[in-house]
Parts: structure tokens; sequence; C-alpha cells
């Protein structure tokens, strides 16, 4: 089972790479936009449901929340920037969703503070930087969640903040993987360590701040929100 989910996987963040940055620099609201803002969705959750297989078969418990807060983080993002969610009554979906978070950034935050501190039981390899930065934006997306359902929806800015954050930020984590992580190993040896790949890698966050300060600051954002459409990355241009 191991070589279809590999190839499943692989495929998947390949694709979702591919169609995410393709969404970011498409003009927003355009039928090609959507096309490659659903392509994305598709992929980035095909990749992380394999990579939840893949990591739960070979005991990986850091991989398998690492996968599932994937699914969670472009399933909400999606879900923002659908034009259902104007109409749509929150229930037991919102509230696992806040929860699912919630737990997850606690743990991901208490496991780096016991690295820091050198009371860890167990060493995954990854920094405790890396848990501490990731277990803000947990417990962020967390409170996302709480603020959303307090106020019955997300509307208008707050919606397009909601949808592109979240999509920008699934898009980091397939890129980091990518050019990063193990798919650094398809590179040459000289480009991986010159590390030119830092730039693609941590591109989708430049792009998040850009899109953020856009939609928070812009003048043609404060008046219109997502445009009637089902598919990810519906913002206007």
């Amino acid at each position: 089972m191991r070589l279809p989910l590999l190839i499943l996987h692989i495929t998947g963040g390949t694709l979702g790479i591919i169609a995410g940055f393709a969404a970011m620099f498409l003009r927003k609201g355009s039928d090609r936009h959507r096309v490659a803002g659903n392509v994305f969705v598709v992929s980035m959750l095909t990749m992380a449901a394999a990579a939840v297989c893949l990591a739960f078969m070979k005991q990986q418990a850091n991989n398998v929340f690492g996968g599932l807060f994937t699914i969670y983080l472009i399933s909400t993002a999606w879900l923002a920037g659908s034009s259902r969610t104007v109409t749509r009554r929150l229930g037991v979906f919102d509230w696992a969703g806040f929860l699912f978070a919630l737990l997850m950034g606690v743990f991901t935050m208490m496991h780096g503070i016991e690295k820091a501190s050198g009371t860890a039981h167990s060493n995954d390899g990854v920094p405790f930087g890396m848990d501490l930065f990731m277990g803000c934006v947990i417990l962020l997306a967390a409170a996302g969640d709480l603020r959303m359902i307090m106020r019955g929806g997300v509307f208008g800015i707050q919606r397009i903040a909601r949808h592109l954050w979240r999509m920008c930020f699934g898009l980091f984590i397939a890129s980091g993987s990518f050019f990063l992580g193990q798919g650094a190993k398809v590179f040459p040896g000289w480009l991986v360590k010159s590390n030119v790949l830092i730039v693609p890698a941590l591109l989708p966050l430049a792009l998040l701040i850009f899109w953020l300060f856009r939609v928070r600051f812009g003048n043609r954002y404060q008046t219109r929100t997502v445009p009637g459409a089902s598919g990810a990355f519906s913002l206007p241009s």
C-alpha cells in the first residue's frame, strides 16, 4: 500500500504547488483563477490524506497531525471562499474544527516548550522554534474559528482574509516540504547547497503578507466581499 500512497502524495503535492502559485498570480475572480484554486484544493486534500495514511503506517505522529492540520486548513479556507458561506448555518463541523485546532495548537506549543527546556521525552528532529511557530499559527486559526462561531459567521473583509491566509499557509506547507524537505532530493546537490530553493519555499508567506495588507487597507475591499462563486481563491481583482 505504501507505493500507491506515495505516488498519490507526490502527485497531489506537485499539482497543488503548481495550481497554488498559478491561482496566486492569476486575476482574482476570473474563471482561470477559480479553476486553479479548485485544482489546488483537491490536490492538497489528496496529498494530505495520503500523507496521513503513510505517517500512520510508519507511526510518525507528527506527520499524522501535520496532514490533518493541512486538511483542516484547506477545508476551512475553501468554505470561507465559497459563496454558500454567506447563507450557510454554522454547525458541528465548525465546532469540531475549532476544538481540533485548539487542542493541536496547545499540544504543539507544549511540545516545543518541552524541547526548549530539555524535558521532551522524544526527539522528532523538528527544532523547538518550528514547533512554537506552528503552535502559534494553529492557535491563531483556532481563535479565528471561535470568533466566527461567536459572531454567527464570517463576512466581508474578514471572510476574504480568512480565505486568503489559510490558503496561502497551506501552500507554504506544501512548498516548504517540497523545496526544503524530502522533495528537495529531486534537485541537484549544487542547487540545494546554493540556498536558492529557500525563495520558492518562503514565497507563499510573502504573498500572504502582501495580500492581507492589500485586503485590509485597499479601498476596493472595503465594500466588496467574495463574489458568488463556489471555487477557491474567488477574490475580487
